[in-house]
């Protein structure tokens, strides 16, 4: 009986230490996911666009198959190697971010030449279209998306295993990286999924409400929707460039080359120095993301620049 006892007693005393692990790994999650805030709305801002132009539908089924592709990016693609890069070569997290900036910065400028030239981007879609069908355009579509995500979901893992602290045993950085990980997803395509559907409830709302609150409310949600999601597209389209110009930035700082990041420094502690000192930290850093866009821009314009000049040599012949 005392055998039996001591068993148990070791079992519970077992449970406790795995207990407390888990709350460790939980409360480092979530604490080194706040870190992440700002990667983590670009990531809720950009993806919305990806789904336009389908039928209601198809809409949350696209939703589930980027969520997914995000959550494959990072626990099966991300997690591993950051582990192993902050423990084998950190030398060289800092160059595979600046090409996924790079990516970016070419994302958010051919979106802004998209605008510039409209004919050329509707002819695109028209030939995409035809070519591949409905389900061929949503699949390019869900795989541009989880590329995107990718270089998004890169930069957040970055970000989340540098705020861990440095003392924490292996198993629970990746542990805490894992659920980090799962909680950004839920919380980014969650908050995708409540805004592509919010024009449906607001529809439903508005004929089915049985207060006349309801059905006002429900009208204005279906004719400010539009609105929204244009401005998602403008502001995910900014935060593209804004990240990547950022991640240049940094990089090149972390590298060794410290000009752009102290130059873009100087510029907006100078410019926050001449407001009231409550403002000083929101203008400080308006400008810095303003001057760290303005590098994105100009590089991801160089990219599509070169992109379209040297596609064409490798697009097959009687393709357009």
């Amino acid at each position: 009986m005392s055998g039996l006892l001591a068993l148990l007693d070791d079992v519970a005393a077992i449970a406790k230490v795995a207990a407390s692990s888990v709350d460790d790994v939980v409360g480092q999650a979530v604490k080194a996911s706040t870190k992440a805030t700002g990667a983590l709305i670009d990531d809720a801002a950009v993806t919305p666009k990806y789904v336009q132009g389908f039928s209601a539908e198809r809409e949350l089924p696209i939703v589930w198959k980027i969520a997914r592709g995000s959550l494959f990016n990072k626990l099966v693609l991300l997690l591993p190697v950051a582990l192993l890069l902050a423990a084998f070569a950190p030398m060289l997290i800092y160059p595979l971010l600046m090409i996924g900036g790079a990516y970016l910065s070419f994302e958010g400028a051919e979106k802004v030449w998209h605008v510039i030239s409209p004919a050329h981007h509707d002819i695109d879609e028209q030939v995409e279209k035809k070519t591949h069908g409905e389900i061929g355009l949503e699949e390019q579509k869900v795989q541009g998306a989880i590329k995107t995500d990718f270089i998004l979901s890169a930069e957040i893992m970055t970000i989340t295993l540098s705020a861990l602290p440095p003392d924490l045993s292996f198993w629970t950085e990746a542990g805490a990286l894992a659920v980090a990980g799962v909680l950004i997803t839920l919380v980014v395509y969650g908050a995708v999924a409540v805004i592509v559907k919010a024009d449906d409830l607001g529809l439903l709302m508005a004929s089915s409400g049985r207060l006349g609150i309801t059905r006002w409310l429900g009208r204005m949600i279906v004719r400010g929707m539009p609105l929204l999601l244009k401005l998602l597209m403008i502001v995910g389209t900014a935060a593209m460039i804004w990240v990547g110009g950022s991640i240049i930035v940094h990089g090149l700082h972390e590298l060794g080359w410290h000009w752009p990041y102290e130059s873009i420094h100087h510029v907006a502690v100078g410019a926050a120095a001449g407001v009231a000192e409550q403002w000083q930290g929101a203008v400080e850093w308006i400008v810095t993301a303003a001057l760290d866009g303005v590098i994105g821009l100009v590089l991801g314009a160089v990219i599509v620049a070169l992109y379209n000049a040297i596609a064409p040599i490798f697009r097959p012949r009687g393709a357009h």
